[in-house]
């Protein structure tokens, strides 16, 4: 299964992203998280930081081999999302290592319909890396 969790970006450049993932009733994974209190499963914001650093480094979504989650470092939640809001996701660059992992800062706000102020949902370090193929 494959959700899309980048709907717009928002500002793009060659350090730096800004996305938009619109947080709605009709999200199936919202159903049994929580039952009478949906809200973004946490796992789901992280892979909207993802999402969005892939869109960062590979633009054109070209890269052979494609790249992947490596490692997260320092995740921490804040506030909940709940359908209505949008969370959106800043990822800046941070560090590239050997071997074509990069390390990227990740930090992912609320915004609520009616606007006020922006609550920190998520934010953390994460690495991406080109996938390897297992040999066995």
């Amino acid at each position: 299964m494959h959700f899309r969790l980048v709907d717009a970006i928002v500002e793009q450049g060659p350090d730096r992203v800004v996305t938009l993932k619109h947080v709605s009733n009709a999200e199936e994974y919202l159903l049994d998280h929580f039952p009478g209190f949906p809200v973004l499963p946490g796992v789901m914001m992280l892979e909207a930081m993802v999402q969005a650093g892939r869109v960062l480094l590979d633009p054109l979504d070209k890269a052979d081999p494609p790249l992947v989650l490596g490692q997260v470092r320092g995740l921490k939640y804040g506030t909940f999302v709940p359908p209505g809001s949008t969370l959106r996701v800043e990822v800046t660059r941070s560090k590239e290592h050997p071997g074509g992992e990069v390390e990227l800062k990740a930090e992912a706000t609320r915004i609520d319909p009616t606007g006020g102020e922006h609550p920190v949902a998520a934010s953390g370090r994460i690495v991406l890396r080109p996938a390897r193929a297992h040999r066995g």
